[in-house]
Protein backbone atom coordinates (compact mmCIF):
# COMPACT_ATOMS: atom_id res chain seq x y z
CA UNK A 1 0.00 0.00 0.00
CA UNK A 2 1.31 3.43 -0.95
CA UNK A 3 1.65 6.06 1.82
CA UNK A 4 -1.37 8.21 2.61
CA UNK A 5 -1.69 11.90 1.76
CA UNK A 6 -3.75 13.59 4.47
CA UNK A 7 -5.38 16.99 4.13
CA UNK A 8 -7.84 19.04 6.16
CA UNK A 9 -10.66 20.88 4.42
CA UNK A 10 -13.09 23.41 5.83
CA UNK A 11 -15.78 25.83 4.77
CA UNK A 12 -18.89 27.70 5.83
CA UNK A 13 -21.35 25.31 4.17
CA UNK A 14 -21.44 21.88 2.55
CA UNK A 15 -24.12 19.86 0.77
CA UNK A 16 -23.41 16.27 -0.26
CA UNK A 17 -26.59 15.46 -2.14
CA UNK A 18 -27.46 11.80 -2.77
CA UNK A 19 -28.75 10.92 -6.27
CA UNK A 20 -32.34 10.56 -5.03
CA UNK A 21 -32.53 14.09 -3.52
CA UNK A 22 -31.76 16.40 -6.44
CA UNK A 23 -34.96 18.46 -6.58
CA UNK A 24 -35.25 19.47 -2.94
CA UNK A 25 -31.58 19.26 -2.03
CA UNK A 26 -30.91 17.17 1.07
CA UNK A 27 -27.41 16.54 2.32
CA UNK A 28 -25.78 13.43 3.69
CA UNK A 29 -24.45 13.93 7.21
CA UNK A 30 -20.88 13.18 6.05
CA UNK A 31 -19.02 13.50 2.73
CA UNK A 32 -19.13 10.62 0.26
CA UNK A 33 -15.86 9.13 -1.07
CA UNK A 34 -16.87 10.49 -4.49
CA UNK A 35 -17.03 14.06 -3.14
CA UNK A 36 -13.69 13.62 -1.38
CA UNK A 37 -12.10 12.27 -4.55
CA UNK A 38 -13.40 15.34 -6.37
CA UNK A 39 -11.57 17.59 -3.89
CA UNK A 40 -8.29 15.72 -4.34
CA UNK A 41 -8.74 15.74 -8.13
CA UNK A 42 -9.30 19.50 -8.10
CA UNK A 43 -5.87 19.86 -6.49
CA UNK A 44 -4.00 17.30 -8.58
CA UNK A 45 -5.31 14.97 -11.24
CA UNK A 46 -3.87 12.90 -14.10
CA UNK A 47 -6.59 10.36 -14.93
CA UNK A 48 -4.47 8.58 -17.54
CA UNK A 49 -1.74 7.96 -14.95
CA UNK A 50 -3.46 7.43 -11.59
CA UNK A 51 -6.64 7.72 -9.57
CA UNK A 52 -7.21 8.76 -5.96
CA UNK A 53 -8.25 6.01 -3.55
CA UNK A 54 -9.87 7.48 -0.44
CA UNK A 55 -8.96 5.52 2.69
CA UNK A 56 -10.36 7.51 5.62
CA UNK A 57 -12.84 10.31 6.32
CA UNK A 58 -12.72 12.07 9.71
CA UNK A 59 -15.31 14.57 10.96
CA UNK A 60 -13.55 17.26 13.00
CA UNK A 61 -16.42 19.69 13.70
CA UNK A 62 -19.81 18.74 15.18
CA UNK A 63 -22.44 17.94 12.54
CA UNK A 64 -24.81 20.92 12.28
CA UNK A 65 -27.57 21.51 9.72
CA UNK A 66 -29.06 24.61 8.16
CA UNK A 67 -32.03 25.01 5.79
CA UNK A 68 -32.71 27.83 3.36
CA UNK A 69 -34.48 28.61 0.08
CA UNK A 70 -32.51 29.36 -3.07
CA UNK A 71 -33.42 30.73 -6.48
CA UNK A 72 -32.44 28.36 -9.28
CA UNK A 73 -33.13 28.02 -12.97
CA UNK A 74 -34.83 24.89 -14.33
CA UNK A 75 -32.97 24.75 -17.65
CA UNK A 76 -29.36 24.29 -18.71
CA UNK A 77 -27.71 26.34 -21.43
CA UNK A 78 -26.47 24.27 -24.37
CA UNK A 79 -23.17 25.13 -26.04
CA UNK A 80 -24.06 23.02 -29.10
CA UNK A 81 -27.01 25.14 -30.19
CA UNK A 82 -27.04 28.63 -31.67
CA UNK A 83 -26.76 31.69 -29.44
CA UNK A 84 -30.44 32.60 -29.52
CA UNK A 85 -31.59 29.17 -28.33
CA UNK A 86 -28.90 28.89 -25.64
CA UNK A 87 -29.98 32.06 -23.79
CA UNK A 88 -31.81 31.47 -20.52
CA UNK A 89 -34.28 34.13 -19.39
CA UNK A 90 -34.14 33.77 -15.63
CA UNK A 91 -37.41 35.65 -15.02
CA UNK A 92 -39.28 32.99 -17.01
CA UNK A 93 -37.23 30.00 -15.85
CA UNK A 94 -36.72 30.72 -12.16
CA UNK A 95 -37.82 28.39 -9.40
CA UNK A 96 -37.32 28.28 -5.65
CA UNK A 97 -35.98 25.13 -4.03
CA UNK A 98 -35.33 24.13 -0.47
CA UNK A 99 -31.75 23.22 0.46
CA UNK A 100 -30.67 21.38 3.56
CA UNK A 101 -26.93 21.88 4.08
CA UNK A 102 -24.23 21.43 6.68
CA UNK A 103 -22.65 24.49 8.30
CA UNK A 104 -19.24 25.27 9.79
CA UNK A 105 -17.68 22.05 8.51
CA UNK A 106 -14.15 20.74 8.89
CA UNK A 107 -12.89 17.33 7.80
CA UNK A 108 -9.66 15.39 7.60
CA UNK A 109 -9.26 13.16 4.56
CA UNK A 110 -6.66 10.52 3.76
CA UNK A 111 -6.02 9.05 0.31
CA UNK A 112 -3.42 7.12 -1.63
CA UNK A 113 -2.32 7.41 -5.26
CA UNK A 114 -3.17 4.29 -7.27
CA UNK A 115 -1.31 4.18 -10.62
CA UNK A 116 -3.19 3.00 -13.69
CA UNK A 117 -1.93 -0.28 -15.22
CA UNK A 118 -0.46 1.58 -18.22
CA UNK A 119 1.51 4.02 -16.06
CA UNK A 120 5.26 3.53 -16.51
CA UNK A 121 6.65 6.48 -14.56
CA UNK A 122 7.70 6.90 -10.96
CA UNK A 123 5.01 6.85 -8.27
CA UNK A 124 7.32 8.93 -6.09
CA UNK A 125 7.14 11.76 -8.63
CA UNK A 126 3.35 11.73 -8.42
CA UNK A 127 3.50 12.00 -4.64
CA UNK A 128 6.08 14.83 -4.76
CA UNK A 129 3.94 16.80 -7.20
CA UNK A 130 0.81 16.27 -5.10
CA UNK A 131 2.56 17.49 -1.93
CA UNK A 132 3.96 20.53 -3.75
CA UNK A 133 0.52 21.56 -4.90
CA UNK A 134 -1.11 21.00 -1.50
CA UNK A 135 1.58 22.88 0.43
CA UNK A 136 1.50 25.83 -1.99
CA UNK A 137 -2.30 25.96 -2.13
CA UNK A 138 -2.48 25.29 -5.86
CA UNK A 139 -5.48 23.72 -7.57
CA UNK A 140 -6.64 23.18 -11.14
CA UNK A 141 -9.94 24.73 -10.08
CA UNK A 142 -11.44 25.79 -6.76
CA UNK A 143 -12.55 22.69 -4.79
CA UNK A 144 -16.10 22.71 -3.47
CA UNK A 145 -17.99 21.01 -0.67
CA UNK A 146 -20.69 19.28 -2.66
CA UNK A 147 -22.06 22.33 -4.50
CA UNK A 148 -19.91 24.68 -6.55
CA UNK A 149 -20.97 27.73 -4.55
CA UNK A 150 -19.81 26.14 -1.28
CA UNK A 151 -16.10 26.92 -1.44
CA UNK A 152 -13.68 24.37 0.01
CA UNK A 153 -10.43 25.54 1.62
CA UNK A 154 -7.68 22.98 2.10
CA UNK A 155 -4.31 22.53 3.80
CA UNK A 156 -1.94 19.74 4.72
CA UNK A 157 -3.06 18.13 7.97
CA UNK A 158 -0.93 18.44 11.10
CA UNK A 159 -2.94 15.72 12.84
CA UNK A 160 -3.54 17.83 15.97
CA UNK A 161 -7.32 18.08 15.88
CA UNK A 162 -9.31 15.14 17.18
CA UNK A 163 -12.42 13.79 15.44
CA UNK A 164 -15.81 14.35 17.05
CA UNK A 165 -16.90 11.77 19.60
CA UNK A 166 -19.90 10.53 17.58
CA UNK A 167 -20.63 7.04 16.30
CA UNK A 168 -23.47 5.88 14.04
CA UNK A 169 -24.37 3.46 11.29
CA UNK A 170 -24.91 5.57 8.16
CA UNK A 171 -26.21 2.67 6.07
CA UNK A 172 -25.57 2.34 2.35
CA UNK A 173 -23.90 5.44 0.93
CA UNK A 174 -22.70 6.40 -2.52
CA UNK A 175 -19.08 5.33 -3.01
CA UNK A 176 -18.57 6.80 -6.48
CA UNK A 177 -20.50 7.57 -9.64
CA UNK A 178 -17.80 6.49 -12.12
CA UNK A 179 -15.59 3.47 -12.68
CA UNK A 180 -12.26 4.47 -11.15
CA UNK A 181 -10.38 2.21 -13.57
CA UNK A 182 -11.80 4.01 -16.60
CA UNK A 183 -9.27 6.79 -17.20
CA UNK A 184 -10.97 8.15 -20.35
CA UNK A 185 -12.29 11.63 -19.73
CA UNK A 186 -15.00 12.23 -22.32
CA UNK A 187 -18.44 13.76 -22.45
CA UNK A 188 -19.83 10.29 -23.22
CA UNK A 189 -18.46 8.67 -20.05
CA UNK A 190 -21.27 6.60 -18.56
CA UNK A 191 -22.05 6.73 -14.84
CA UNK A 192 -21.19 3.58 -12.90
CA UNK A 193 -22.78 3.92 -9.47
CA UNK A 194 -21.21 2.04 -6.57
CA UNK A 195 -22.28 1.87 -2.91
CA UNK A 196 -20.72 0.91 0.39
CA UNK A 197 -21.84 0.45 3.99
CA UNK A 198 -20.62 3.53 5.86
CA UNK A 199 -20.06 3.33 9.61
CA UNK A 200 -18.74 6.26 11.64
CA UNK A 201 -16.81 5.17 14.73
CA UNK A 202 -15.96 8.10 17.00
CA UNK A 203 -15.92 10.48 14.05
CA UNK A 204 -13.85 8.21 11.77
CA UNK A 205 -15.10 6.42 8.64
CA UNK A 206 -12.84 3.78 7.10
CA UNK A 207 -13.33 3.63 3.33
CA UNK A 208 -12.70 0.22 1.72
CA UNK A 209 -10.70 -0.03 -1.54
CA UNK A 210 -12.70 0.32 -4.74
CA UNK A 211 -11.91 -3.29 -5.76
CA UNK A 212 -12.97 -4.64 -2.36
CA UNK A 213 -15.98 -6.93 -2.00
CA UNK A 214 -17.36 -4.36 0.44
CA UNK A 215 -18.03 -1.99 -2.48
CA UNK A 216 -21.29 -2.87 -4.23
CA UNK A 217 -21.24 -2.29 -7.98
CA UNK A 218 -23.79 -2.75 -10.74
CA UNK A 219 -24.07 -6.09 -12.50
CA UNK A 220 -23.45 -4.64 -15.94
CA UNK A 221 -19.99 -3.50 -16.96
CA UNK A 222 -19.69 0.29 -17.01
Amino acid sequence: MNPEITIEVFGDFACFTPPWAKVERLTSSVPTPSAVRGIYSAIYSKPAEFYWQITRIEVLNPIKYISFMRNEVKSTASIKSDISSSIIYTDDDRTQRQTQALKDVRYRFSAVICPQPEFSGSVEQLYCQAYRRIRSGKAFYQPSLGLREFVCYFEESDGVRKPVDESCDLGLMVYDVFDLHNCSVTAKAKPCLSLYHAVMDHGVIIVPPYDSDEVLKGVKSC
